[in-house]
This record gives C-alpha cells, sequence and structure tokens, in this order.
C-alpha cells in the first residue's frame, strides 16, 4: 500500500468535463481490461507493455461523432488508463484516485465495487505519479500539486509536447512506416510500428462512425479517412483529419505552430478551387469545437504567425482564417496564440486586436523580436531553431517537435521569505520546512544585505530541490513508460531508436513555476525602507505583526500598503523586483545547466494556483492579509497599480526575457475604452512590446459587470476572462479565484 496521500486532488479542473458516453459498465470493462494487459506484460519491456495497453483503449474509448463535426475524433477519459497530462488523467499509466472512487460510488452490486477495490489497491503501486510521489515527497519541504501548505511542491508530467505535426502531414502513415521500418530493430522501433498499426486500426473504426452518424458531409468525411490511412494528405482537410486523430492517439493537448502544418494546404486547395474560405472557415470551426469539448482548461494551444515560416503567404492565410473563427466563437480553448514581429501584416495585427476588442480574450500575443533572441540565450540555441518557440499551457516554451519543458516543479517564493524570517518555522502552520539550512534570529541581520541573503540561502536549498525532482520525474517517466506516439513525431527519436525521455528527444528541459513573485519583492522593499533605510521599526516588529495577521497593527498595515508598489513605473521598487526576478531565474538556469539538462527556467505564470497557494500563506509586509491571493504570474497584486496602464505596462517591461522560460502579462479594459481609444492603446501596446514586453494577455469587459456575474451567474455563462496563462469561464470559477480576478484594475481611461 501507498505510504503517501494518493486521494487527492491532482489538477487544477475548471471547465466542465463532458460526462462520458459510455455505461458504468463498459467503463468498469475497459479499466479491468486495461489493469489485465498491464499484469500480463508487467515484466516485458516497456514499449512492449505500453502498446498492450493502449490496444485495450484504442480506439475503444473513441466517441461518438456528432452532427456538426467536419472531422472526425472525439474522445472519453476514463479513471485508469495512459496519457500525459493531469488535465485529461495521468502520466503515463495512470490512475486518478479520488475519481475512481467516485466511479464506485456508481456501481450498484457489491461485486463491482470489490473489483473496484482491488483496482485501487492495485494501482497504488503501479500508478506513476504515485511512483514519482513516494521518492520526492516528504512531510515538510516537498509536496504534491496541488499540495499548497508546502513552499515547494512537484509532479510528474509531460504537458508541454508539441510534435511535429509538418512531418506527419508530408509522409504521411505510409512514410512513416518507411521511416521507422528502416531503422535496425529493437523493443522501440517494434513497439513504435505497432503504434502506427494501431492508428490504422483507429481510422478504421473513426471510419464506421462516421457511417453510422448523422453528419452532413459524410462523403468526404468517409473517402479522406480511406485515403489518410494508405496515402499522405494531398488536401487541407486531409491533413486537418490526420493531425487530430494523431493529436488524440499520442495524448497531447497543444498542438503548435498550426499555420506551418496546414497554411499551404489551406492555400493550395483555395487556390486551384477545391475549397471555399467557408468550407475552410466550417472545417476549423470544428476543429475549434473538437479542442474546446476537451476542456483541458489550460491547454488547446494554437499558435500562428512570427518568424521561422518558409510559406509565409500560407501560413498568414491561414492565420486570417483562424482569427476569423476566434472573433465569431467565445470558447475558453483553444487557447489561440498570435506570434508577431515587424514583418507581420496590419491587417493581421488589425483582426487580433478586432478580437480582442470584442471580447474573445484571444488571441494572446507574443513578441518576436524579444522572444527568439531570449529563447535562444535562455536555452543556449541556434536562433534559427529558437524561431519554433511556442508556448504551452500557462505560458512556458517548448520548441516544437525538438523539446519537452514541462513545469514539474512550483515555488511559493513568499512562503520562502517568510520561513527565513522564522528560523525556519512556516508561520502558517507552525511546521520547521528549512530542512538543513542553519538560519539566524532576524534580529540579528544588522544590514538589508545581511536580511537579503538570509532568504537568498533558504532559496538555494529550494532551487536544488527544484531540479532533483524536475529530473527525478523524467527519470521514473522513463521507468515506466516509452510514450511512443509522441516520441514518432519528436526529433530524433527515430534515428536513436530510443523512446522520448531515453534518449531520444534532441532537447529535454524543463521550467519551474514560481509564484509571489510580486508580493515578495514589495515586501523586501517595505523592509529595506522601513527597517534598515528609515529605521522606523525593527525588524522584529514588522515581523511580529505579520504573524498576528495585523490584529490591533492596522496603521502599521496601512503603512505598507501605502507604500511604492511594483505595477506603478517606480523606479527602486521595480529595480528590488528585477533583483529577485534575476536571482531566482539565474539560479534555476544555471541548475539546470550543472545537471545536464538542454535548459531549466522559471516561468512566471499562474492557473489559479496564486489564489490557492495564497490561502495558505500567512500575511505578509507587503500589507496582504494571511490566507489572501497572491499576485497573478508576472502582475502587481490586485489593487496596487494604480498609476494607469502605461505605468504598469512600463513596469511588466522591466524583466529580461532572456533568464526565463516564459511569463505571463494580464491587462484588464472596458470595452469603450478599446473602442473608442483604439489607437492610444495600440501605440501603448507597440511602445510596450519595442521596450522588451515579451507578451500580453487583454480581458476587455464592462465596469461592474463581473461583480454583478458573482451575484447573478445564471445571466453570464458566457463570460470569458482571462485568468492568467489561460482563459475561463467566469461563473465557473470559485469565489476566492473570482475575487483575485475583481481585484485586478480596469482601465477606463489613459
Amino acid at each position: 500500500m501507498s505510504h503517501i496521500n494518493i486521494d487527492g486532488e491532482q489538477n487544477v479542473e475548471v471547465s466542465r468535463k463532458i460526462p462520458c458516453e459510455k455505461s458504468i459498465e463498459e467503463q468498469l470493462n475497459i479499466m479491468i481490461a486495461y489493469t489485465n494487459a498491464y499484469k500480463t506484460h508487467l515484466h516485458n519491456d516497456k514499449a512492449h507493455r505500453e502498446l498492450a495497453c493502449l490496444k485495450v483503449i484504442y480506439p475503444r474509448l473513441f466517441r461518438s461523432i456528432e452532427p456538426d463535426d467536419r472531422i472526425a475524433g472525439r474522445l472519453d477519459f476514463l479513471p485508469i488508463g495512459f496519457g500525459s497530462v493531469t488535465s485529461l488523467g495521468g502520466v503515463g499509466h495512470y490512475c486518478v484516485f479520488h475519481k475512481l472512487r467516485a466511479f464506485k460510488a456508481q456501481l450498484q452490486t457489491e461485486q463491482d465495487k470489490a473489483i473496484v477495490d482491488q483496482l485501487y489497491d492495485f494501482w497504488q503501486d503501479h500508478d506513476v505519479k504515485t511512483i514519482y510521489c513516494q521518492d520526492i515527497l516528504n512531510d515538510t519541504t516537498t509536496g504534491r500539486f496541488i499540495d499548497c501548505t508546502y513552499p515547494f511542491m512537484a509532479t510528474a508530467r509531460l504537458s508541454g509536447m508539441m510534435l511535429n505535426y509538418e512531418k506527419l502531414v508530408n509522409l504521411g502513415l505510409p512514410g512513416l512506416f518507411a521511416e521507422i521500418q528502416k531503422q535496425e530493430a529493437n523493443d522501440f522501433i517494434d513497439a513504435s510500428i505497432g503504434a502506427l498499426h494501431l492508428l490504422e486500426d483507429v481510422i478504421d473504426d473513426q471510419i464506421e462512425k462516421v457511417k453510422q452518424s448523422k453528419v452532413k458531409d459524410q462523403k468526404r468525411m468517409i473517402n479522406d479517412l480511406i485515403y489518410i490511412k494508405d496515402h499522405k494528405p494531398k488536401t487541407f482537410h486531409q491533413a486537418l483529419q490526420l493531425f487530430w486523430l494523431y493529436a488524440l492517439c499520442a495524448g497531447c493537448i497543444n498542438y503548435g505552430r498550426l499555420d506551418i502544418v496546414l497554411g499551404p494546404f489551406l492555400q493550395q486547395d483555395l487556390d486551384n478551387g477545391t475549397i471555399t474560405w467557408q468550407e475552410a472557415y466550417e472545417d476549423m470551426h470544428s476543429l475549434w469545437t473538437l479542442i474546446e469539448n476537451r476542456r483541458t482548461t489550460v491547454n488547446g494551444r494554437i499558435i500562428v504567425g512570427g518568424k521561422g515560416r518558409k510559406n509565409v503567404k500560407a501560413c498568414d492565410t491561414f492565420t486570417r482564417l483562424c482569427l476569423e473563427v476566434c472573433r465569431n466563437t467565445r470558447y475558453v480553448e483553444p487557447q489561440f496564440t498570435l506570434r508577431f514581429d515587424k514583418n507581420t501584416p496590419q491587417d493581421i495585427l488589425d483582426m487580433a486586436y478586432d478580437c480582442i476588442a470584442d471580447g474573445a480574450t484571444y488571441p494572446t500575443l507574443y513578441n518576436d523580436e524579444i522572444n527568439v533572441p531570449a529563447v535562444a540565450y535562455a536555452m543556449r540555441l541556434d536562433e534559427t531553431i529558437a524561431e519554433q518557440y511556442v508556448p504551452f499551457g500557462c505560458g512556458e516554451y517548448v520548441i516544437q517537435g525538438k523539446s519537452v519543458g514541462t513545469p514539474n516543479t512550483l515555488l511559493n517564493l513568499l512562503k520562502i521569505l517568510q520561513i527565513s524570517m522564522n528560523q525556519g518555522i512556516d508561520p502558517m502552520d507552525h511546521t520547521y520546512k528549512a530542512g538543513p539550512v542553519q538560519l539566524k534570529p532576524i534580529h540579528e541581520l544588522k544590514t538589508f544585505d545581511a536580511f537579503y541573503d538570509q532568504y537568498k540561502k533558504l532559496l538555494d536549498y529550494y532551487f536544488d530541490l527544484s531540479i532533483e525532482a524536475q529530473v527525478h520525474s523524467y527519470t521514473i517517466m522513463n521507468q515506466e513508460v516509452s510514450f511512443l506516439f509522441p516520441s514518432i513525431l519528436m526529433d530524433d527519436c527515430i534515428q536513436r531508436r530510443k523512446a522520448l525521455l531515453d534518449g531520444g528527444v534532441e532537447i529535454l528541459g524543463g521550467t519551474n513555476e514560481t509564484y509571489g513573485n510580486i508580493n515578495t519583492s514589495d515586501a523586501l522593499y517595505a523592509i529595506k525602507t522601513l527597517v534598515y533605510d528609515q529605521k522606523k521599526y525593527t525588524i522584529d516588529q514588522l515581523n511580529e505583526a505579520a504573524l498576528h495577521n495585523f490584529e490591533g497593527e492596522e496603521s502599521l498595515r496601512k503603512e505598507l500598503v501605502n507604500l511604492p508598489k511594483y505595477g506603478n513605473d517606480i523606479k527602486d521598487v521595480d529595480e528590488m523586483a528585477n533583483d529577485l526576478y534575476e536571482y531566482v531565474a539565474k539560479g534555476i538556469r544555471n541548475r539546470g545547466i550543472q545537471a545536464g539538462l538542454g535548459y531549466y527556467l522559471i516561468v512566471i505564470s499562474n492557473n489559479q494556483t496564486n489564489t490557492d497557494w495564497g490561502h495558505q500563506t500567512a500575511a505578509s509586509l507587503d500589507g496582504r492579509k494571511a490566507g489572501v491571493y497572491m499576485n497573478p504570474a508576472n502582475n502587481p497584486q490586485g489593487g496596487a497599480a494604480k498609476s494607469g496602464p502605461t505605468a504598469v505596462l512600463n513596469s511588466l517591461s522591466l524583466f529580461d526575457a532572456k533568464y526565463h522560460g516564459g511569463s505571463v502579462q494580464n491587462i484588464k479594459f472596458t470595452p469603450k475604452m478599446m473602442h473608442k481609444d483604439a489607437d492610444k492603446i495600440k501605440a501603448l501596446w507597440r511602445t510596450y512590446f519595442k521596450k522588451g514586453g515579451c507578451q500580453l494577455m487583454v480581458t476587455v469587459v464592462d465596469h461592474g459587470t463581473l461583480e454583478d456575474a458573482q451575484t447573478h451567474p445564471e445571466k453570464y455563462p458566457d463570460l470569458i476572462v482571462r485568468v492568467a496563462g489561460y482563459s475561463a469561464i467566469f461563473v465557473n470559477l470559485g469565489k476566492d479565484v473570482q475575487d483575485e480576478l475583481l481585484s485586478r484594475t480596469l482601465y477606463e481611461s489613459f
């Protein structure tokens, strides 16, 4: 039996999942069959064990085709199965234990319930994430995602895979077979061939499902499925169909630069009259819907635009098509993303602005003039390779088809500061969490540099824990699975005859999510100012006030709140934020290099973890009370930015992008301002990007709308907001997350 708690939530879930199409009995039978396949091949090579298990769930888990679908491919997910990400099950061979318990409650017979208990007991020893957690987690410093009582969380997932779909559509299945079969055989190569044969079975199954459906364009769908089984695609629809089915089988939930993949097919078909613009629009709208229906919360990235595209005309045509679909839909996924540079056509930039102004929250904007050289430096790559960077999830970067870079570690910088101030004790739960680090009482730290150095000493310890956990996550995943479908389309797995994490992938990287960075820098500024510069208070006085959540110290708290804050273009405050940023970013990056990873970088993002972690973080010396949400990503704490949008963007542009692996900038405008002051806002954004801004995400909402939606959620079923690196339906969020969003400044004028 497991020695750790495995039964709680494993992922932040906001989107409401579409219920499984299969009966309870069939679901149970599939999970039994999957488990039996695993047991039968328990001592076989991992690649063949994986293939045997995949044959149980594919094509069996594929759902019926729906009447409006124009491409085939919908999947169910069960509490036991195979995957790469927690938002659709788990990593490798997985069991989502709390969902299995919920499934058990639906069963009618004691015999079936006993079977589920047996499955539960078996997977406690074989679920990949649980195996990892047994090695890494402990009672004080390292908890699992999402256990926010810890200052550091670790997990195992591969959500950062964006495959080389360009290779897929250019070679087709026959070309992939030929490439693999010319390699000298080994277990991985043999299982990869088996995986492609399984994809052929999936295509056959989809043909039958289309025949049984009521889709309007049944003949085209059937003919194109038949064609792509034995030929490389020659039309836009065929390429789109092959890409989608492969992505589903691979378990990948981010899709990358689809303008490069699909743009040439679209342009060719438009030019020769094979397809009309309206037909292409309907095909893409169908893809949008299929991605939305997966409900992965923070994923579904489709990226268009930017540097490193060969057929720019075709790519831009595809970009315009996607922008049109984006503007006319109100989905939280796909996370539609526009990379741009100095050569991006003005009409595309204008279309993007119109999408955002109309409240779509997409596209998110990425500045290639900054990001390409930054990625080249951060990941130690040639700029030609760096041009293929793609953001995923909450904003982390990978290189499409070449790198894995999942954030399997997360740090609460604010909680670590508080622990450093209290000789290793976390004031939230009074538990020692400093490991072997010797910390002095803070009254012995006579200068701010000495105080800051003690904090850095504890940060270093947590940096070391982070890199160990990140590397070990890959070790355990590779020990258990090959990730056959992803490996086939990731450079250089086939040529090296090695699975993804077994030395196959060209660049093995990683990212570390950091939280509370601005709360921490604002607190450091307050300490430096009030204790060491002005000598108005002792450090013990400030710490005691925070330990008591400022009870009886409201005047002191008011003074802390009113001190200058990040986000107002104030030099000293922003420099403190940047100093902390560079220390953390360089410390993490250097440890990745020392550990032999291609890269290991911080990502300044958040899902709703800034809120969840805030609940478990004591009062801080920026004036924030205990249990209150922390700042979102790279942005000021709610209510702190009081000097207008220009000032906040000036602060945001300060951090040098070459040290991080992704960063999120959120800002809110009213629709009136977006339309009335469009030229001014466009000029503001141009200046921000020119000054070094790497990314921008915008929510457009009327004043008072979010407040009303909290009170009357039934009136706002489709109100979309940016949470951080992703969008969500506002009324689906918990009240605490809604409150954090409400705290962010809404700009109504300059």
